[in-house]
């Protein structure tokens, strides 16, 4: 299962979560008005990269099975657990490792 194509639905994923954490770092800021809210460069950079994370997934689909893509999606919430204690100084609570670890094992499980 692990192939280049398999490499580009995780890199699509992790990109895909960056977005996420660009959306949420402007949610944060403070705008002058309505409109400045969802045209920033942060929003625009956002969603050029949720697109291109769509491409690649689409790219990668071409050789990884169709049953395969929901569990490598899952890699998504291991990412997002990342970058959040990285950019946002977030905790790892236990409720959340445990649920990383079930994450984890599900992969492990049904990715074989």
């Amino acid at each position: 299962m692990l192939d280049k194509y398999t490499g580009i639905f995780l890199f699509s994923v992790f990109i895909a979560s960056c977005a996420q954490v660009m959306l949420k770092t402007s949610a944060g800021k403070e705008r002058a008005n309505y409109i400045q809210e969802y045209i920033n460069p942060w929003v625009i950079g956002a969603y050029i990269i949720l697109f291109i994370s769509t491409i690649l997934t689409i790219i990668a689909f071409r050789r990884v099975e169709l049953k395969y893509g929901p569990i490598l999606e899952s890699s998504g919430y291991i990412f997002i657990l990342l970058l959040s204690r990285i950019f946002f100084n977030e905790k790892a609570t236990h409720n959340k490792m445990a649920g990383i670890a079930l994450i984890i094992a599900g992969i492990c499980l049904f990715g074989t």
